[in-house]
C-alpha cells in the first residue's frame, strides 16, 4: 500500500519516466537510420535456437552508405549474428547511411559521441581531412594482433596507400584498383532506335542520342544527374586529373608534367561546363537535378531515365542491370586509370568512437578471410535472397528478381575480399581474373601512393569546399552560363584560400616524387 507521501509523488514518478522515454525515442529516430520491419521470411533454421549474447558478447556497429535500407537488412544481420558469436562473441549492428546526408548524419554521430566501431571511407571521402581531425584511429597494432589474414589478402603497396603520416588509418577492399570513366544506358532503348554505340567516341557525342530520347520518350530524362555528380564530376575526376586528394589542386592524367593545377582555370572544366550548359537548355537532364540526392539507377528503376554517368570496371554492366532492374550497356569515354584514390576508393577504419576497436579488426579480418560472412553481407540468405548454381555462381530463386529481392544491397565492391564474392550466373566467370587483368593492365598516374596530408592548409580547404558546395551544382547540371560563373567561382575560391592549398600539394608532391 502507498502512503499519503507516496500518493503524491506518484504523479511526479510518473510524469519523469514519460520524459525519459521520450527523449529515448527522439534519441534513437534521431541519431540512427531507421531500419525495416523484419522480414516475415523466414526459414526453419532461422526459427531454431540461437546462440545467446551473455555479459562478454560485444556489439558492434558498423557504419556506411547506402542508397536504400534492404527490407530483409534485420533477417540478413540475424544470420550474421548467429554466425558472429560462435566466431568472435560480438554482434552487428549495420547502419546505412544515403550518401546525400552523409556528412551531416555521420558528424553529428561524432560529435555526439554515438558508438561506431567500423566506418566506411575513401580517399574521395576527405579520408586526410578526416584523419586531421582525429576521427580514426591508427591502426597498425591492431592489424598485426587481429588483422593476419588481411595482411596475407593485400599486397603491401596497396596498404601503404592508406598511409597519412606514416601510420595506417584504412583497410582497402581488395578489388580492382582501376577505373575508366563513361555512361550506362538502358539497352532495350539503345535497341528500340538502334543507336551504334561504337561511334561514340567523346561525351559530346551523346548530344544527338539524348534529343532523340527527349523527342521520343515523352516522361524519360535522357541524362540523369545530381547536384554532386554528372558526367562533367566523371570526366574531371581522375577521367582527365588526378585529384590528389581534398581540395584544389590537381595533376594533369596526360603528359610528363607534375605541376598542381588548379582545375577551376583549365580549359577542360570550361568545355565540360559548356556542354552541360547547352544540354540543360535543351531539357536533356532531369528537372530536378540541383536538388535530387536519390542514386541515378533508382530514376531508371522507375523508367523515368535513359542514362547516367559512371566510373566503369569489369562486369559493370551487370552490376548496373541489377541496380535498375533493366538491362544496361556501357560506354567508355577514358581509358583505364590507377590513382591513389583508385587504391584507396573503398575502405573501412575504425572509428574514435568505437567501443570495442581489437573485435572491430577482427570481423574485418573476417571479412577478407571468411567467404561465408562475406557473401552473407553482400547478397544476403541462401535459400531466399539467392540459390547457388554452382560453388560460386549463384541467381535468384523461383518468382524473385532484381525488382523484387527482399536483399539488394548490392555493394560487393564495398566489402572485405571482393575476389570472395559469389558471382551471378549471368556474369563472367572468369571476372576475377579480367580484374587482375584489369589492375595490370591500367595506365598509373605519376602521382599513385602520394597520400596529401591537408594538415597545414585545413582551413583553406574548409574555405573552398564551402565555395564549392555553392558552384559545383550549377557546373554538374549546366544550371547557370559557365562563361559568366566560372570568374565569380575562382575569385571565391581564392579568397577561400585556393591558392595556397594549390601550393601545399605542390611542396608535399614535389618531397615525395624526390624520394620515389
Amino acid at each position: 500500500m502507498f502512503n499519503r507521501a507516496n500518493k503524491k509523488a506518484l504523479p511526479i514518478i510518473i510524469g519523469s519516466l514519460l520524459v525519459v522515454a521520450a527523449l529515448i525515442v527522439f534519441s534513437t529516430m534521431y541519431s540512427q537510420t531507421p531500419k525495416p520491419a523484419r522480414s516475415t521470411a523466414d526459414s526453419a533454421e532461422n526459427k531454431a535456437a540461437k546462440p545467446a549474447a551473455d555479459d562478454n558478447t560485444d556489439k558492434l556497429v558498423m557504419v556506411f552508405p547506402a542508397g536504400n535500407v534492404p527490407k530483409d537488412l534485420n533477417l540478413v544481420e540475424d544470420k550474421m549474428n548467429d554466425y558472429l558469436m560462435k566466431k568472435i562473441n560480438a554482434t552487428l549492428d549495420i547502419r546505412t547511411i544515403d550518401m546525400g546526408s552523409w556528412w551531416d548524419k555521420t558528424g553529428l554521430m561524432f560529435a555526439s559521441g554515438e558508438q561506431m566501431d567500423i566506418l566506411f571511407t575513401a580517399g574521395w571521402m576527405r579520408f586526410g581531412d578526416e584523419i586531421a581531425k582525429g576521427r580514426y584511429l591508427p591502426l597498425d597494432e591492431l592489424l598485426d594482433k587481429y588483422g593476419s589474414g588481411i595482411r596475407k589478402i593485400l599486397d603491401p603497396s596497396i596498404l601503404e596507400a592508406s598511409k597519412v603520416n606514416g601510420k595506417l588509418y584504412g583497410i582497402v577492399t581488395n578489388k580492382e584498383f582501376a577505373s575508366s570513366k563513361g555512361l550506362v544506358l538502358r539497352q532495350d532503348l539503345v535497341d528500340k532506335y538502334d543507336i551504334d554505340l561504337s561511334k561514340i567516341k567523346t561525351l559530346a557525342d551523346f548530344g544527338p542520342i539524348f534529343d532523340m530520347i527527349k523527342q521520343d520518350e515523352p516522361g524519360v530524362a535522357p541524362l540523369q544527374a545530381r547536384a554532386d555528380r554528372s558526367p562533367l564530376t566523371f570526366m574531371m575526376q581522375y577521367g582527365i586529373f588526378d585529384m590528389l586528394g581534398e581540395g584544389p589542386g590537381v595533376l594533369r592524367r596526360e603528359g610528363q608534367s607534375t605541376k598542381v593545377l588548379n582545375m577551376a582555370e583549365t580549359p577542360e572544366f570550361m568545355t565540360y561546363a559548356k556542354l552541360l550548359y547547352e544540354w540543360n537548355r535543351k531539357g536533356y537532364l532531369n528537372a530536378d537535378a540541383t536538388t535530387s540526392k536519390d542514386n541515378e539507377y533508382d530514376a531508371v528503376k522507375a523508367g523515368n531515365a535513359f542514362a547516367y554517368a559512371e566510373s566503369l570496371k569489369p562486369g559493370f554492366e551487370i552490376q548496373a542491370s541489377r541496380d535498375t532492374g533493366y538491362p544496361m550497356v556501357s560506354v567508355e569515354l577514358t581509358k583505364p586509370y590507377t590513382t591513389t584514390a583508385d587504391t584507396t576508393s573503398a575502405m573501412f577504419a575504425i572509428s574514435r568512437n568505437a567501443k570495442h576497436p581489437e573485435k572491430a579488426m577482427m570481423l574485418l579480418n573476417l571479412l577478407y578471410t571468411d567467404p561465408y560472412l562475406l557473401n552473407l553481407l553482400d547478397w544476403g540468405v541462401e535459400g531466399i535472397h539467392y540459390v547457388k548454381k554452382s560453388d560460386n555462381v549463384i541467381e535468384y530463386p523461383a518468382g524473385v528478381d532484381a525488382k523484387t529481392v527482399g536483399y539488394n544491397l548490392n555493394q560487393p565492391w564495398m566489402f572485405g575480399n571482393q575476389l570472395n564474392s559469389y558471382l551471378w550466373e549471368n556474369e563472367n566467370p572468369n571476372l576475377w581474373e579480367e580484374y587482375r587483368s584489369f589492375n595490370e593492365q591500367a595506365d598509373k598516374s605519376k602521382a599513385l601512393g602520394f597520400v596529401f596530408n591537408p594538415e597545414r592548409v585545413k582551413a583553406e580547404i574548409a574555405a573552398s569546399l564551402l565555395v564549392e558546395k555553392e558552384f559545383m551544382p550549377a557546373f554538374n547540371t549546366g544550371a547557370q552560363d559557365p562563361e559568366k560563373i566560372i570568374p565569380m567561382y575562382l575569385s571565391k575560391l581564392k579568397a577561400a584560400g585556393a591558392d595556397k592549398v594549390v601550393q601545399e600539394k605542390q611542396r608535399q608532391l614535389d618531397l615525395w616524387l624526390a624520394n620515389h
